[in-house]
This record gives structure tokens, sequence and C-alpha cells, in this order.
């Protein structure tokens, strides 16, 4: 199979278009409106996780995530995307690692409290069950767990990009994960 490649951008002419040296339609037309693009992005079904940290005094920190993916097998890397300004992500890049906890259905209240910013960060790990892995929190009923080390943090609009490297996991056995799908969360059915 070939790769698939774009063409150089061609100068576009004409009266819609600049005859600008350089204009490429792909990125200097304008797009479509947020509202338009957040209606796409609700679409897209996606396992809930709670990512979680120390911050800079030893405390923990965390908040529920629906952008994970595997990025890489070899090396084992996972892609998790924080929104900018969060104390989970700061406290991420100052320690250089986290844990992602991937939730089930049965967890959907930790899920809420880790999303709500009106919780203080200690007072969502209450009636959590944790333990400390390479000294970082995870759940003990989370379906799996991951302890990651920080490779590459870079910022995309709102968000930043975290590529973690796994130095640990668990899978904890059976169960359904509980996902994020249509602004809602959601169990899978059959």
């Amino acid at each position: 199979m070939a790769d698939l490649t774009l063409a150089p951008a061609q100068r576009p002419t004409g009266p819609s278009r600049p005859a600008a040296a350089g204009w490429d339609t792909l990125r200097d037309e304008p797009g479509p409106d947020t509202v338009r693009c957040l209606g796409l992005y609700a679409r897209l079904a996606a396992g809930v996780t709670v990512v979680t940290a120390l911050d800079g005094t030893g405390r923990p920190v965390g908040m529920t995530v629906s952008a994970l993916t595997s990025l890489s097998a070899r090396p084992p890397l996972l892609l998790a995307c924080l929104r900018s300004g969060a104390r989970t992500l700061a406290a991420l890049r100052d320690q250089g690692a986290f844990a992602v906890n991937l939730l089930s259905e049965r967890q959907r209240p930790t899920a809420e409290t880790f999303a709500n910013p009106s919780v203080p960060p200690a007072s969502r790990f209450a009636g959590t069950d944790v333990r400390h892995v390479l000294g970082l929190p995870v759940f003990t009923d989370a379906l799996a767990w991951s302890v990651c080390l920080v490779e590459d943090v870079r910022r995309y609009g709102d968000h930043h990009a975290v590529v973690g490297r796994v130095v640990a996991v668990d899978v904890n056995g059976d169960g359904q994960p509980l996902l994020w799908h249509d602004r809602a969360f959601r169990t899978l059915s059959g």
C-alpha cells in the first residue's frame, strides 16, 4: 500500500481566493464554527478515565478524562489530553509522572466527582479506595490502571497532549467500561 501524501499547495486564484504565495486551503480557509465542532466531538464515544498525580506538596490531584488512547506498544506509550490550566496537568508536568485509571460502569459517581470543578482536589479522593504504585495514587477497583512517566507535553488549542511511557500496569478483571458519549455517561449494551 502506498503512502497517502498531499500534493504541494497550489496558489489559488480568482475573486474568492487570495492570490498570495503560500496560501494553503486546508489551513487558511475559515473552518466550521465551534458549536458544530463540539457537536462532532460529542458523537465520539470514549472510555472514561481518571488521571491522577501528586502536586508539589505530595497531595493527590486528579481529573476525569475521556480523551485517552494507546499511542504505541513498543515502547508502551499512552496519549492523554488534559485541559489547559488544570491542577492535574500542572502536577504531572512538575512531577514527571501520572497514573491512568480506567473506570468501570459502576464508577460513574467517581467520574462525576473528579469532573466537578467545585470539589476540592483532596476531597475528590474521599470514599475512593486508593493504593500507591511507584508513589502515585491508583484506584484499586478500576478496570485497569497504569503508571506513566511523562515523555512529552504539548499545547494544542485549549488542551495539552501528554505522552506517557507506561512503567506499570494492571488489569483487574471483569466488568464493563464507563463510556462518555453525546455529553453523558453511558454503558455498553449487549
